[in-house]
C-alpha cells in the first residue's frame, strides 16, 4: 500500500534520516511498513505526529510515548538498540530540519489531518524558574525527581534505599546484596573505624548513613534538599536505633558551616551541581574534610555531547543536570586541593543495577501506576530502558573517584596500595 500513512510516513522519515527505518511503524487506520522482525513503533493517533510536528526529536518522541499517544509492540530496549547501533554506524544520518523539511512535514501534517494548536505537555515536564543552580531552583530540581513518592522508591529499589549504583561480583548476584557491598566498598575505602565522623553529601534515602553507623560504629551527618528524603531517613534513624549517632538536614551544600569531618561521601550528588558551581562544590569538600581525610565521591559521567543528558532526560527526570568526562571531574577535585588517589570504573555494575530496577518496574506495573500514574510509569520505564542501554553502550559510565587532603606537609595518612580490594 504504498499510499498508505504508514508508508507516506516511513518514507518521509527515511529521507531524513538517510536510510531504511530500523523498526517497524503501524500508524492510527491500522497499516504497517518496516522489518517484521523488529518492535513496532505504534502512532495511536494524530496527535502523536502533533507532538513530533511542535518537538521534533527526541523531546516530541517522549511527549508522545509518556501520554500513550506512541506506543512500542515488542522489546523497548532492542528498538533503541537497533536505532543507535545504524546511527553509530553512519548508516542512519542525524535528522536535520532546515527550511525545505519543514516545509515538507507541514504539507504531509495537512494531508494527514495533523495539522492542529500544539499539544499540552504532560503534568509531568519539569518547569523550573529562576537562576540556574540558586538554591531556590536546586531545591525546586531536586523535588521534582526524588520527592516523587517514598512508597514508590521502596518498590523500586531494595531494603537498603540506595537509589545509585551498586557493586556486582558477578552478574547473577543480588541487588540487595550487589548494594551492600557497594556500601561496603565505599566505607572501606573511606577508612572509617568507629568513632570517626562521617559527612554525606546528598544523602539520599540514608543507605550510606545507616550502613557507615550500623557496620564502622561512626557519627555521621547527612544532608539533602528532598522533604521526602528527609521524612523517610528520620523514620529509619528511628527504626534502627541510631537517632543518638546519625543526625540529618535538609541543607543546601553551600550552607554547610566550616566543622571538617574525617571522612567525607557525596554519592551521585555531584550531577546536581552544575558545571559552574563544580569548583565550590569541590572546594566544600575539600573543606569538610580533615588534613588526611579521606574524600569518596560517585559520580556518572558523559562526554561532551549532551552533558545534562538529553532533552528527555533534563524535562522528566533530573532537570539542570550536568554530567562531564571523568577526566574534567579530577581536574576540579585537584585544583580544590585534595589529591585524587584512585578512580574506580564501575560502568557495567550500572548496567546490571538498572536492569534490576526495570524488571522490578514491570513486575509491579499495577502497583506503580496506582502510586504514580501511567504516564509517570511510562516515563520510568523510558529512563530505565534507556539508561541501561546508554551505561552498556559506553555513553554514560560511573565512577567512584577516592581522594584526600593532604596535611600541611604533603602526607596523606595513605597506604599506596588499595587495601579495600
Amino acid at each position: 500500500m504504498p499510499n498508505s500513512t504508514a508508508h507516506r510516513l516511513a518514507s518521509f522519515a527515511e529521507k531524513l534520516l538517510g536510510g531504511q527505518l530500523p523498526v517497524g511503524l503501524r500508524t492510527w487506520d491500522g497499516t504497517r511498513v518496516g522489518p517484521v522482525d523488529a518492535p513496532t513503533v505504534v502512532l495511536r493517533n494524530r496527535r502523536a505526529l502533533r507532538r513530533l510536528l511542535y518537538a521534533p526529536g527526541e523531546l516530541g518522541l517522549a511527549r508522545a510515548y509518556v501520554t500513550g499517544d506512541l506506543d512500542v509492540e515488542g522489546d523497548l530496549a532492542d528498538g533503541f538498540r537497533r536505532i543507535w547501533a545504524l546511527t553509530r554506524s553512519g548508516e542512519l544520518k542525524r535528522a536535520k530540519f532546515g527550511p525545505r523539511e519543514w516545509a515538507e512535514a507541514v504539507r504531509l501534517a495537512a494531508a494527514l489531518g495533523v495539522v492542529g494548536p500544539p499539544p499540552k505537555p504532560p503534568a509531568e515536564e519539569a518547569r523550573l524558574t529562576g537562576k540556574l543552580h540558586s538554591l531556590l531552583r536546586d531545591k525546586s530540581a531536586i523535588a521534582h525527581h526524588y520527592d516523587l513518592s517514598n512508597a514508590f522508591y521502596q518498590l523500586l529499589m531494595d531494603e537498603s534505599m540506595a537509589y545509585s549504583s551498586a557493586y556486582f561480583t558477578s552478574e547473577s548476584q543480588s541487588l540487595e546484596q550487589a548494594q551492600h557491598d557497594k556500601l561496603e566498598m565505599i566505607c572501606r575505602k573511606l577508612g572509617l573505624r568507629p568513632g570517626m565522623r562521617l559527612l554525606d553529601i546528598g544523602c539520599g534515602w540514608g543507605s550510606l548513613l545507616v550502613h557507615a553507623a550500623k557496620h564502622h560504629g561512626v557519627h555521621a551527618v547527612g544532608i539533602t534538599l528532598s522533604a521526602e528524603q528527609l521524612q523517610h531517613i528520620r523514620a529509619r534513624l528511628a527504626q534502627h536505633d541510631l537517632e543518638d549517632r546519625v543526625e540529618v538536614r535538609r541543607q543546601d551544600y553551600r550552607e554547610l558551616p566550616d566543622a571538617p569531618f574525617d571522612a567525607v561521601a557525596s554519592i551521585e550528588m555531584g550531577e546536581h551541581v552544575g558545571e559552574v558551581n563544580y569548583p565550590a562544590y569541590a572546594a566544600t569538600l575539600h573543606k569538610m574534610v580533615k588534613p588526611g581525610g579521606r574524600v569518596l565521591i560517585q559520580q556518572m559521567s558523559r562526554g561532551n555531547v549532551a552533558p545534562g543528558g538529553g532533552a528527555f532526560i533534563e524535562r522528566y527526570i533530573a532537570p539542570d543536570m550536568t554530567m562531564r568526562p571523568v577526566g574534567r571531574t579530577v581536574d576540579h577535585l585537584e585544583t580544590a586541593g585534595l589529591e585524587v588517589r584512585d578512580v574506580h570504573a564501575m560502568r557495567e555494575h550500572y548496567v546490571w543495577t538498572v536492569r534490576a530496577w526495570a524488571d522490578t518496574l514491570e513486575e509491579n506495573w499495577a502497583d506503580v501506576v496506582a502510586l504514580i500514574g501511567e504516564t509517570g510509569a511510562r516515563v520510568w520505564r523510558l529512563y530505565l530502558v534507556g539508561g541501561a542501554l546508554a551505561f552498556e553502550e559506553n555513553r554514560m559510565g560511573v565512577d567512584q573517584i577516592l581522594s584526600v587532603r593532604p596535611d600541611e606537609h604533603g602526607r596523606s595518612g595513605m597506604p599506596a596500595t588499595r587495601e579495600w580490594c
